[in-house]
């Protein structure tokens, strides 16, 4: 059986699916053609039904639940893990609303958490993930939410940290922040979404095993950043979360929706999520 998988060329993703994709373990009947791309447009993927299976940001879901079930494996989750706003110069937290606001997709988990932090915030450009650093290198007016690799280097270029987004998050829920996570499509049977998760979980437990050996398909895709770097974007997005999301990795994701539906709300629009998110 052969079916689509879409997920990001970042090392947490390359690090869970190596070992199923590269047939590192068995796979059985399962096969799969990869398609890996930055998370919003996975994400934009996903809003289109395109992939059987793909990584998304939590923070579109609400867009694709009716189309999507979330699978148990294959999420980011943690605590220390979230998106940084950053600028130029020190801005005050307080004063945050008056500029524009560089943010990594407008579907994304990042939006929502800045959007709870700074709810009355207008200006907002939505990037790619990698652009937004220079953007705000370029301009006193802007600041960014930033994500991935660049939360680890934005600092060796000069730049400001106001505020980190994922523990204002934990502060306000008691919660592990839910980035992002692995969907597989309600219309393909039980049993496969099941068997599928399980590979996940089984490729997981086999990079894990391996580690801290970075593999030369994670290198291949790790956009020249050093090992060192590969290992601490490891260590913060892949942890027992993504072996399997649990009780606190489903209510994470379900009090993120809760935010989504309230923002909702405040623009006049009503709607009540499917409350069957999740494999069983």
């Amino acid at each position: 059986m052969n079916f689509t998988l879409g997920f990001s060329p970042c090392p947490n993703d390359t690090f869970i699916f190596d070992a199923l994709v590269n047939k590192k373990i068995d796979t059985g009947d399962y096969h799969f053609s990869v398609r890996l791309e930055d998370v919003e447009t996975l994400n934009e993927l996903a809003k289109k039904e395109t992939l059987d299976f793909t990584k998304i940001s939590y923070g579109v879901l609400p867009l694709v639940a009716e189309k999507y079930k979330v699978l148990n494996s294959g999420s980011a989750l943690g605590k220390g893990v979230g998106p940084l706003l950053i600028s130029k110069k020190p801005v005050d937290f307080a004063k945050v609303e008056n500029y524009n606001i560089a943010i990594p997709g407008e579907n994304t988990t990042a939006h929502l958490l800045f959007s709870l932090a700074f709810p009355n915030a207008k200006n907002k450009v939505f990037k790619r993930y990698d652009e937004i650093e220079d953007a705000v290198l370029n301009s006193d007016e802007i600041l960014g939410v930033i994500i991935h690799e660049n939360r680890f280097t934005y600092m060796n270029k000069g730049l400001y940290k106001i505020v980190d987004l994922g523990n204002y998050w934990e502060e306000k829920t008691s919660l592990p922040i839910p980035l992002g996570g692995i969907v597989g499509k309600r219309s393909l049977e039980q049993n496969i979404l099941k068997d599928v998760d399980a590979l996940i979980k089984k490729s997981i437990e086999y990079s894990f095993a391996n580690y801290p050996f970075i593999s030369d398909y994670i290198k291949k895709h790790s956009q020249e950043m050093e090992e060192e770097v590969m290992k601490k974007h490891i260590d913060l997005y892949v942890n027992n979360f993504s072996i399997g999301l649990g009780t606190d990795g489903q209510n994470a994701i379900k009090q993120l929706m809760q935010i989504y539906q309230n923002l909702r709300k405040k623009s006049g629009i009503h709607n009540e999520l499917s409350h069957d998110l999740f494999l069983k």
